[in-house]
């Protein structure tokens, strides 16, 4: 069970905060069902009441700051989606950001800007699907890690790049001369 002032990530309301834990009236005979409020971080004046024995609804703590940090360093590693047929990418996107898994938001960025980059060598623009859902999972990869790393969601783009560039440059030894 998840306490009071704990950050969780919800579904798809993405990062909240567990405002209360509270009994709410039953089916009229005397049982009353715990009840989270939860308060989204990227939506103002919105309360979530969701049960606490919810089996449907996903929920799960946020990253800590080591395993957001342990997450970024990894990126370079991790792999792009694997599209199996044009036809289903959109499904397979909307999989990628229901599954509430932050390794497969990043497989779904570096998949969606490997095809910016292939679509504008070939004069094309990236399609309008494949820009709502780029924005989705950069949403919510970078409204987590934000929240993890106490970093405003506006600066965890370049965060993610200088700290996965110090990286790079630590393990690439210097060629001696």
């Amino acid at each position: 069970m998840f306490q009071k002032g704990e950050r969780v990530v919800y579904g798809m309301s993405g990062v909240c905060t567990v405002e209360d834990i509270t009994a709410l009236g039953g089916s009229g005979k005397g049982e009353e069902r715990l009840y989270y409020v939860l308060i989204p971080l990227n939506t103002k004046g919105s309360h979530i009441y969701t049960p606490v024995d919810n089996q449907k609804a996903k929920i799960r703590r946020i990253l800590t700051a080591e395993e957001a940090n342990a997450l970024i360093d990894s990126i370079p590693e991790m792999e792009a989606l694997r599209i199996s047929s044009e036809k289903l990418r959109e499904a397979e996107y909307k999989a990628a950001i229901r599954s509430g898994r932050c390794e497969a938001w990043v497989g779904m960025i570096k998949t969606l800007h490997a095809r910016r980059q292939e679509r504008t060598r070939e004069g094309k623009k990236i399609t309008a699907t494949d820009e709502r859902y780029l924005k989705a999972a950069e949403d919510y990869l970078f409204g987590e890690l934000a929240a993890a790393l106490k970093i405003a969601k506006e600066d965890m783009q370049g965060y993610i790049v200088k700290r996965i560039r110090e990286r790079t440059r630590q393990e690439t030894p210097e060629a001696v001369n």
